[in-house]
């Protein structure tokens, strides 16, 4: 990008970085970008067919000369010989393989008649192929080798007399040993002495079945690069030709059909600053424009045109709407930290009683939410918790969420049982819920004294509760009916007795329900599993450490619902 603006550049700099070069050079750069990806197809795939066809004709080659041999010549006692002699000898003594000393070991071997009827039909069929070698030998796992049987090469630097062995690598040993008979048995590699090379064989047994020796065939893979290098040449000479005539042509016909309209609507756009700053009332500077492309540049100038005609009553709707969301925003902020302070947000919320620790937090959806906890001595022995979550989302949720968590508050201080508490609010939610909405509560109280736990659910999210020497579980309790979903309903209601160490942990379905970017959601597994990494870990803690996990669940993923939990731990009777 250039670091001037287009009106400090001069003609010259202009035109550089005009639509028109940039056209050319972005269709340049498509052709190519297009060529390269083409070519490494076109590559690939001729690479992929002319090795494919040396291949198969390696292979049928073998195919072919173990099938002359075995009409001819008996190769298995030979091969079986060789590789005795191989075995015979120790490890310094194959060490010598190529010298005069090490073959002169092998040279009842090439006195064979076998041997010699092997080498004239390896040779008659070497000089009727285009194949680099062709040959009799034995793979050795035990060595890691590849003994030569019988090779007609007569090249001083590259005959391979009788016992003659190289390393090979282990995959190609057993790719040849282990061959099942199906599809063509071969190996590509790039070896020290003779470079890229495919080597197809085809095994011959013995009286017994077993493999005694390979007829192997070498092809060397030199003439696959040439012709890629070929083919590379001619790809590249025609490619760049037809880039620059493609790029040249496109480039022009930009020009006319779109940079030229282009820099008449800049111009008109100038001239209406221009007159704005000059106090200069027009609006026809965009309907003047004489531009009939029959295309998207037409409807730009159009449209240019009827916005600078609307300009002046959108400013005004614009001032207004601004001023319009500045107040909501205040509004809702007020909203919020009158949510705020509706919760307990405290800690340690009772600071003077260590029987028991609780901490909670919501965090809502939008700028207010539905979700609301709540915990509150209703005499010295006795703790009430709450968790709710109501339908819903927004301000409409929130205002619903306060008035049913004092009708809450205001029964359970008048001494009442959980079930009685939950019949209560929502007969009273009921007698006036034009909305129709509706709240699901769980709610506990706690004897301090006993560690006796009264609850009541009203279609709430299952608690998760942890024994002392535990892990966290879920509580399946028996759901009543939603807060504010008919009246009459009955609530019940069941006791549990909480030993010092307990852990009760209540969430609203924001957590369980979290969404990753997959669409795939958090679910009380994974929940369970957060909770159970530090069961040790005190309320505040164990809140914080469920929400790391969700956060790292759902990563940047939008939250959607509100999200709420609250961590209960009962300490038992204090020693003071």
């Amino acid at each position: 990008m250039p670091k001037k603006s287009i009106r400090e550049m001069n003609k010259l700099e202009r035109k550089h970085y005009s639509i028109e070069a940039r056209v050319f050079h972005s269709a340049f750069n498509s052709c190519v970008v297009l060529g390269l990806v083409a070519f490494i197809i076109g590559l690939g795939l001729y690479t992929y067919a002319l090795a494919g066809q040396y291949i198969t004709e390696s292979f049928q080659l073998s195919g072919n000369v173990a099938s002359a041999m075995s009409r001819v010549v008996d190769v298995a006692p030979m091969a079986e010989r060789t590789l005795e002699l191989y075995h015979s000898q120790s490890e310094e003594e194959r060490a010598g393989t190529g010298t005069d000393a090490y073959r002169s070991r092998f040279a009842e071997i090439q006195k064979l008649p076998e041997y010699k009827t092997s080498i004239e039909v390896l040779k008659v069929f070497l000089e009727k192929s285009d194949v680099y070698d062709v040959y009799l030998g034995m793979y050795d796992a035990e060595t890691s080798s590849l003994v030569y049987i019988a090779d007609p090469d007569d090249d001083p630097e590259y005959m391979c007399m009788p016992g003659d062995w190289e390393t090979v690598e282990k995959k190609e040993i057993d790719r040849f040993l282990n061959w099942n008979g199906e599809g063509k048995l071969y190996d590509i590699g790039d070896t020290e002495k003779y470079g890229w090379m495919c080597t197809s064989g085809v095994p011959i047994t013995n009286d017994k079945g077993e493999i005694v020796a390979f007829v192997l065939t070498d092809v060397t893979i030199g003439n696959v690069f040439n012709g890629m290098k070929t083919f590379a040449l001619l790809y590249f000479i025609g490619i760049g030709i037809s880039t620059v005539l493609l790029a040249y042509i496109f480039a022009r016909r930009m020009k006319k059909k779109i940079v030229k309209p282009i820099n008449q609507i800049a111009d008109a756009a100038m001239n209406y600053v221009s007159d704005k700053r000059a106090g200069i009332i027009s609006s026809n500077h965009f309907a003047k424009l004489d531009i009939h492309t029959g295309d998207e540049v037409e409807n730009l100038s159009l449209v240019m045109a009827d916005m600078e005609r609307e300009l002046s009553d959108y400013v005004e709707n614009l001032t207004r709407v601004t001023a319009e969301k500045e107040r909501v925003s205040v509004e809702l902020d007020m909203a919020t930290k009158i949510q705020e302070s509706m919760l307990p947000n405290i800690y340690p919320a009772f600071p003077e009683r260590d029987e028991f620790d609780v901490y909670a937090k919501m965090d809502p959806a939008k700028e207010v939410g539905g979700d609301f906890y709540d915990y509150f001595l209703i005499d010295d022995d006795h703790l009430c918790v709450v968790m709710a979550d109501v339908s819903g989302k927004g301000i409409p949720a929130a205002l619903f969420m306060m008035a049913s968590k004092i009708i809450l508050q205001n029964n359970a201080m008048m001494g009442k049982s959980p079930a009685q508490i939950l019949t209560d609010t929502n007969n009273s939610i009921c007698s006036n819920n034009q909305l129709d909405m509706f709240v699901t509560v769980w709610l506990g109280i706690l004897e301090i004294s006993t560690g006796k736990l009264t609850a009541a659910n009203a279609g709430h999210e299952y608690p998760a509760l942890k024994s002392p020497d535990g892990n966290y579980e879920l509580f399946r309790d028996k759901h009543g009916f939603v807060i504010g979903g008919m009246s009459g309903v009955k609530y019940w209601e069941y006791n549990l007795e909480l030993k010092p160490g307990t852990k009760l942990f209540l969430y609203t379905d924001g957590v369980p329900e979290a969404t990753d970017a997959n669409q795939e959601l958090f679910a009380n597994d994974r929940m369970l599993e957060a909770l159970n990494n530090h069961p040790e870990a005190d309320a505040k803690q164990t809140l914080q450490n469920v929400r790391e996990s969700v956060d790292g669940f759902v990563k940047d993923a939008e939250q959607f619902d509100d999200l709420t939990m609250l961590c209960l731990e009962y300490k038992g009777k204090s020693k003071n």
